[in-house]
Formats: C-alpha cells, sequence, structure tokens
C-alpha cells in the first residue's frame, strides 16, 4: 500500500518507520529540516521537506492508496487543509490523535495571546515549552526577556527566532526531548522557575512529565488548551490496524 503521511511528530516517526518496516511504501511529509533529519532513512519510507501548495497536496494524494495526518494537535490549519486536499482527491484519510491527559491545579489559557496575558499578571521565572512558532506572542509580556527561559528545538532556525525577538543566549535551551521529570524539574530549579507553560501535548508529549515536574518544583502549571476537539485514532490503534501492533 501507498501511504502519504504528513507529520514531524515523534508518534509520526514511529509510524511511519513502522508501516515502512510492515512492507507499505511511506511518504513522509515534514516542514522542517530539522523534522527531515531526525527521521532515520530506511527501506519503504521516503521523506519530503518543506511546506506545500493545495494543488501539489492533491496530486501527490491521487498517487497514494491512503493519507494520514499525524501532524501536531494544535496545527489546525494544516489538518483541515489535509481533509480537504484528501476530499478532493478521493483518498481515505485517517487521524492520527494524541489522547488528552489528566493534571491537577491547572491554570488554563485559550490561547498563546491569552497565557502571554496571564503571564503578565503572576510574578516570576518562566519555563516556557511551546516552541518557536509562538514565541513572538510572549515578548509582550513585561521583562520577557529577564523572565521566560524558551526551550526549543536545537535546530538553527528555532535559535534565530528565539534571538531575533531578544530573548538572551544565556536563556534560550535548545534540547531535543522527550523530556523526564527529572530533567524538567532540574530545568525549573535551575532557573528558579515559578511558572511552566506548556500545550496540552498529550503523552507523547510529555504532559505528564511536565505536570509532575511543576508539581515537584512547587511551580505553577500553565496549560494553553488544544484549538479543538479532534476524532481519529491513537499510535497504538494505527499500528494495531495495519502491523498487527507491537509498537
Amino acid at each position: 500500500m501507498k501511504i502519504l503521511l504528513f507529520g514531524g511528530t515523534a508518534e509520526g516517526h514511529v509510524l511511519a518507520r513502522r508501516l515502512a518496516e510492515a512492507g507499505h511504501q511511506v511518504l513522509c511529509c515534514v516542514a522542517t529540516e530539522y523534522g527531515r533529519d531526525v527521521l532515520e532513512p530506511q527501506r519503504g519510507l521516503t521523506v519530503r521537506k518543506g511546506p506545500m501548495a493545495p494543488d501539489t497536496m492533491t496530486e501527490l494524494m491521487r498517487n497514494c492508496d491512503r493519507v494520514v495526518d499525524a501532524t501536531h494537535p494544535y496545527a489546525t490549519h494544516i489538518s483541515e487543509s489535509i481533509r480537504q486536499a484528501a476530499a478532493r482527491a478521493g483518498v481515505p484519510c485517517q487521524r492520527l490523535v494524541r489522547p488528552p491527559e489528566a493534571a491537577e491545579d491547572v491554570l488554563w489559557a485559550d490561547s498563546p495571546l491569552h497565557a502571554a496575558q496571564l503571564l503578565s499578571e503572576l510574578p516570576g521565572n518562566v519555563l516556557l515549552t511551546t516552541g518557536s512558532k509562538d514565541l513572538a506572542v510572549f515578548t509582550q509580556v513585561p521583562d520577557y526577556a529577564e523572565r521566560i527561559w524558551p526551550r526549543v528545538l536545537p535546530s538553527l532556525e528555532s535559535l534565530r527566532t528565539a534571538l531575533e525577538l531578544g530573548f538572551p543566549a544565556s536563556h534560550v535551551i535548545c534540547m531535543q526531548g522527550p523530556f523526564s521529570q527529572e530533567m524538567n524539574t532540574a530545568m525549573l530549579r535551575t532557573i528558579s522557575g515559578n511558572i511552566l507553560v506548556t500545550k496540552d501535548t498529550g503523552r507523547a508529549g510529555g504532559f505528564g512529565e511536565k505536570a509532575a515536574a511543576a508539581r515537584e518544583a512547587g511551580a505553577r502549571l500553565l496549560v494553553i488548551r488544544r484549538p479543538v476537539e479532534e476524532t481519529g485514532l491513537t499510535l497504538e490503534e494505527l499500528l494495531d490496524q495495519w502491523t498487527g501492533g507491537n509498537v
């Protein structure tokens, strides 16, 4: 089966590799060079990097048997483009979803902007674990350059974004997850962090480890809600469906 898979997420990478190992021909589309570099090449797996126009997306889909949307749960505009292109191409499209995880004593924000507004009213240092995409929003926080430590992927693009927005190099943490509870706790204590900001990334995004670290370090947990509630299949369910399980 020829499968077109969208996503640079950790579970998307796992699914792409496992489908290729099961004998499927997989074309995995990622947005960045970093997403391409961390997906090791193997037989049956091809990686395509870069943004894609709707017509190009539709044309690629017409040459495959199935489409899988394994993009980030907050990339709703990309998911919508994928669904529309699959409908135009007449190809079945499945969504890989991350089940949310529960946490106690959460301060919820409806958007990155709302999170920045809340931070403006809260005291203390901040470990910001939402990546580089929304960093500009958090420059609205008073004294952001002194208060906020952004954790981003170890790519030149992410580092450049943070530096150009005025975050000091000494505050930018360039690391690849997943991060353990111990690592998150150590980072909070190193920066004397009072607040940990995250998205509702689920188990695959290390949400549980971040929530536990905030509790252990005595920090507030500020969580940006998911834009929409999604339906689809988990990684385990997709693997059971196509490869017989064995994550």
